[in-house]
């Protein structure tokens, strides 16, 4: 997991009603970024906390003598390959907030889901979600500002116009990383008049402006979280390839992380950038639990400076996971799973077909073949 220095924007300091008045101290560790080669982002999945998931946490955190919920041991098997990356985002899908857990179709989420996600290495979030309104107004001002209390940067939704138009950079062993988060729609739900800017809807040419502006401002690497996509397709939908080639060819945008599908699906090498039109789900335990909504990807890119100072993807990587219902829900590592487990082990089998299932359709577009490696 990195550390972060301040971002262009920094934290907010008076956005939006009640926000925090005080910002969570970021530590930046000691690295000539004279001597940076390689920087690498992860990115992952929907997260998205239904019931039967909320009410593990409580069981969780009663294991441990506490009360409330602790989504730490949930997490704790990606925790390695999350905290190997430089700059790790996962993917907010709804909103966080004080009072009781909500279900769909109102997503609200216990605020103790973010400092678990910090623990498990990530860095920062995409919040731009179709989930983005599910609490109105109000639920985006209290998931930002969980997410300023546990030390986590953000990009996708925000507490002001001049917020929005901020571009998001994140400073990191000397490298300038920039984060655009942008979705498909908001389930139907408008934001208050006057107030779109609480959250990005795609539209191609904005996202372009954003890159542009965010380019200049001074990120040399910049990757877009795209929320896009037909939920429960392992293909990508016409107008997802359509944006995604547009937006790919754009010289301001280096790497797209797909979600919302709930489902993995390809990832696709275009010249010497790459897209990942669906990472699937990280922990998202639906009313209806099946194969491929229990499926997911970390995928990790590495970037190596050039001798003209640009930064290019050389090595692409995903590592499949697998939410684990029974006895306890658990996100997993499945090729660390795999690696503790006798081949006579019943799960062994289990977790075997469901990396072959992602290998699948990973390469569905020739990113197997363009050298995306699969850990297994």
């Amino acid at each position: 997991m990195a550390a972060f220095v301040a971002a262009v924007s920094g934290f907010p300091a008076a956005h939006g009603p009640q926000s925090l008045s005080t910002h969570v101290p970021i530590v930046a560790e000691n690295r000539d970024p004279a001597k940076q080669r390689e920087f690498s982002i992860l990115g992952s999945g929907d997260i998205l906390v239904h019931p039967p998931t909320w009410r593990q946490a409580q069981v969780d955190a009663r294991s441990e003598g506490e009360s409330g919920y602790d989504f730490d041991q949930m997490l704790a098997s990606i925790r390695p390959t999350v905290e190997s990356a430089d700059l790790a985002i996962c993917h907010l899908e709804a909103p966080m907030g004080p009072g009781e857990p909500k279900d769909f179709p109102r997503f609200n989420a216990p605020v103790q889901l973010a400092p678990a996600v910090k623990k498990a290495g990530y860095d920062a979030c995409s919040t731009a979600s179709n989930h983005a309104f599910d609490q109105g107004e109000r639920g985006v001002y209290d998931n930002l500002d969980a997410l300023d209390r546990a030390g986590l940067r953000h990009s996708g939704t925000f507490r002001s116009a001049a917020e929005q138009a901020t571009p998001t950079i994140y400073q990191l062993h000397g490298v300038s990383v920039g984060h655009l988060s942008w979705s498909l729609h908001f389930n139907g739900i408008e934001p208050p008049p006057g107030k779109a800017w609480l959250a990005n809807r795609i539209d191609v040419n904005a996202i372009r402006a954003a890159a542009a502006a965010t380019r200049k401002a001074g990120a040399e690497i910049i990757v877009l979280s795209a929320h896009w996509g037909t939920e429960m397709v392992n293909t990508p939908d016409g107008k997802q390839i359509s944006w995604a080639k547009e937006l790919i060819a754009d010289p301001n945008i280096d790497l797209i992380i797909g979600h919302h599908a709930h489902v993995v699906q390809p990832m696709e090498r275009v010249g010497d950038k790459w897209i990942a039109y669906g990472v699937g789900n990280l922990l998202a335990r639906h009313d209806f639990p099946r194969d491929a909504n229990r499926e997911g990807v970390l995928a990790k890119f590495t970037f190596t400076r050039q001798s003209n100072g640009r930064w290019l993807v050389t090595r692409a990587e995903a590592v499949p996971t697998w939410l684990s219902l029974k006895p306890n829900i658990r996100v997993l590592d499945l090729s660390s799973e795999l690696g503790s487990l006798p081949s006579a082990d019943r799960r062994h089998a289990l977790y075997t077909a469901a990396q072959d299932r992602v290998v699948g359709h990973l390469g569905s577009r020739g990113a197997i073949t363009e050298g995306l490696a699969v850990r297994r």
